[in-house]
């Protein structure tokens, strides 16, 4: 294996989640105290569950690239460009193609654009988020060579 990222939240999201909390208590407490604490902390608990439970995987290992559920050959990726900043904004925005795959997370503020070559698939290409772009992209481009 030559690269392996799991998409994490960012802290930041539980911190914005947790605002079920006061407001399942706010449902609750006029009904029973005991009943609100609980479902404040079962909601928060599935809400952290879920986003833990959905997090993708971004891997680059024998010839393929792993985007969550997705996988592509490498034969088939063309040219691999890591985007940050005002660029990766245009990316995920005014520059997206409408047939693009997408593995985008909104707390991740860098992609790489990975290109298809494959004249058969209407695919132009691959957008996935990563912290580490610059070398997700380097991994793609040494496996695939």
């Amino acid at each position: 294996m030559s690269y392996r990222e799991r998409l994490w939240p960012a802290p930041w999201i539980y911190i914005a989640t947790a605002l079920v909390i006061p407001a399942s208590l706010l449902v609750f407490l006029p009904i029973d105290m005991i009943v609100g604490i609980i479902v404040a902390i079962v909601l928060y608990g599935g809400i952290v569950g879920l986003l833990l439970f959905t997090t993708p995987t971004v891997e680059v290992a024998d010839g393929v690239l792993r985007a969550g559920r997705a996988r592509l050959p490498l034969s088939v990726v063309g040219e691999v460009v890591a985007a940050k900043g005002a660029d990766a904004v245009r990316e995920r925005g005014t520059g997206l193609h409408a047939d693009a795959w997408l593995l985008i997370r909104g707390w991740i503020p860098d992609v790489v654009r990975v290109e298809l070559v494959d004249p058969a698939d209407p695919t132009p290409y691959w957008l996935v988020s990563s912290r580490r772009a610059d070398e997700l992209a380097a991994a793609i481009s040494s496996a695939r060579a």
